[in-house]
């Protein structure tokens, strides 16, 4: 999908690495693409996906949420014409997506669908299973396997 294309849709997303580099090879290489197909049709505007290293993830998720630990992925919501911005741990990702039985690229979008979902103002965390049937219902229709909160019930990465 061309980048007119995502915009006629609503939704315009960035992919880079830590230094904003723009990727265009890897597992990561068609998230561009592939999110605003799958993200809720409410979903409107840029959102910027940054992959980091579980160093900066880590030092992301203690000034933002108090907690020192690397976790998968972080939503940072934003005013205007942006939606916001995700960071994703690369190496999290990789061990999760092994854990899982599935390949690097199909975990990056797990993650990229439920940081969305941050973005778009769903908390699992508070909302009663609001974003899990959000979550789940988009997730199969992407054809992704289980995704994050179901995954945290039955002790596997936890979603932050």
């Amino acid at each position: 999908m061309s980048a007119a294309r995502r915009r006629l849709r609503g939704l315009d997303v960035s992919v880079t690495d830590a230094r904003g580099r723009r990727i265009a090879r890897g597992p990561a290489a068609g998230l561009a693409t592939w999110l605003p197909g799958a993200a809720p049709s409410r979903a409107r505007g840029s959102v910027a996906i940054a992959l980091v290293s579980d160093r900066v993830m880590r030092t992301l998720n203690r000034r933002h949420r108090g907690v020192d630990r690397a976790t998968d992925v972080l939503s940072f919501p934003a005013d205007g014409g942006s939606l916001g911005d995700i960071a994703i741990a690369a190496g999290v990702a990789a061990r999760q997506a092994r854990a899982a039985g599935h390949a690097v690229s199909t975990e990056l979008r797990v993650l990229a669908l439920h940081g969305i979902l941050h973005l778009l103002g769903y908390d699992h965390e508070t909302d009663q299973g609001e974003m899990s049937r959000v979550e789940e219902r988009l997730r199969r229709r992407a054809g992704l396997p289980g995704g994050l909160i179901g995954r945290a019930r039955t002790g596997g990465s936890r979603p932050a």
